[in-house]
């Protein structure tokens, strides 16, 4: 193996994060299978754009409206202890999808309210993760794992919708619910037999009053977070809907079915996974990375929506998933490297609010404009959304490096 590519899997020497890993990419490909069940379930029994932009905003709507609050809780109570709960939580909308598409009593509200349920979960749990991390590797690690974190989710975003599409063709929607339900447990275990001895735990808050204010007034005068914070807004809102676009983008656009759609993603996923692993060999994160990883996102973006058959858009689609998860983890990574301890919890929420959060706002406009319009003038949206973040990152670091001077 490489120097480099040893680099890349760095924060695998330590044994919590190793299990972790393990637990993590059997779960997030279950959560990933769930995912694109239940966007080809709504659009079976709609054939609506719109009504697959709602679903998608409802997975994410929590976050904004409680994501803040999960990072409180995430300040408070131990990580892993909290992530066993709401890992053990997640899998209870999956067994009631299971139950009434099975029962063949199913409808768009059901789904809909299952999701956000779901995402209402999501709102605890994600903070709570993206905030352990530096937890089980510690500071010098924190980059290469954020990186490995990121490869994870792409690896489920590569085996999971690859694995429902085969199981939706042959059998149906239900194994997915079924599958992702009995995923949970590996994550539970993995977090079980953890050696608490070895975290490197952040001391927990005490409830106190605006905790959330207090969060909000730290990020405000922490030009380190607060710009980064900033810019990961408007790429969540605008440029990251890609579960909105890629089913209609296979449909609509190519006249694909579900093997269509699943390539599509695959392709994106496979992307994201080399981008993480470069990132991860670098171990480190900074300003440059970041404005580069905009601009090539936004792009890579418009050249994807000028592709015109299925065989082209493919191998540019995993351009701009190398692009989007660089982009995302630098980021992540200097978020964490910068925030106190004992706002880290609060901090990563955020995080959380301007990544996954924002998407109540941006997937129903993306669902609205590919199917009023095309798929393709959604991707014109994200590409217009990664050269505005380029563009304000560069004036905004400027600014900031002209002030330290």
């Amino acid at each position: 193996m490489s120097a480099g590519l040893r680099r890349s899997f760095d924060s695998l020497a330590v044994p919590n994060y190793r299990r972790y890993f393990a637990g993590q990419i059997v779960s997030l490909s279950g959560n990933w299978m769930q995912m694109v069940a239940e966007v080809w379930l709504i659009l079976s029994l709609t054939g609506s754009g719109l009504a697959v932009g709602t679903t998608t905003a409802l997975q994410f709507l929590p976050i904004l409206l409680f994501g803040a609050w999960g990072g409180v809780l995430a300040d408070r109570f131990p990580k892993r202890s909290l992530l066993m709960v709401t890992q053990a939580l997640m899998a209870v909308p999956a067994l009631v999808l299971l139950a009434i598409v099975t029962a063949g009593s199913v409808a768009p509200w059901m789904v809909f309210v299952l999701v956000f349920l779901r995402g209402t979960v999501n709102a605890v749990d994600n903070p709570t993760r993206q905030s352990f991390a530096i937890e089980m590797v510690g500071p010098d690690r924190v980059v290469n794992a954020v990186s490995l974190n990121s490869v994870l989710i792409q690896s489920a975003r590569l085996i999971g919708p690859t694995l429902a599409g085969l199981l939706i063709v042959g059998v149906g929607v239900e194994p997915c619910f079924a599958l992702n339900a009995l995923t949970f447990s590996a994550m539970i275990f993995a977090l079980w037999r953890m050696d608490p001895a070895e975290l490197r735990a952040a001391p927990t808050v005490a409830r106190e009053r605006g905790a959330v204010r207090a969060g909000l007034r730290y990020v405000r005068r922490t030009p380190e977070l607060a710009v980064p914070l900033g810019l990961m807004a408007i790429v969540g809102t605008f440029g990251l809907n890609f579960q909105v676009i890629l089913p209609l983008l296979a449909r609509f656009s190519f006249d694909g079915g579900p093997n269509a759609y699943a390539a599509l993603v695959s392709a994106m996923g496979a992307g994201s996974v080399i981008g993480a692993l470069i990132t991860g060999a670098r171990g480190r994160a900074d300003r440059r990375l970041i404005v580069g990883a905009a601009l090539t996102f936004g792009l890579t973006a418009l050249l994807a929506a000028l592709m015109p058959s299925l065989a082209l858009e493919i191998p540019v689609l995993a351009l701009l998933g190398a692009a989007a998860v660089t982009f995302a983890a630098a980021i992540n990574s200097s978020l964490q490297l910068f925030v106190e301890p004992r706002m880290r919890g609060r901090v990563m929420a955020l995080y959380s609010v301007v990544f996954l959060g924002s998407t109540p706002i941006g997937a129903p406009l993306v669902g609205w404009l590919s199917e009023a319009y095309d798929p393709r003038v959604a991707l014109l949206l994200v590409a217009s959304a990664g050269l505005s973040a380029a563009w304000v990152g560069h004036v905004a670091f400027g600014v900031n490096r002209s002030r330290a001077a």
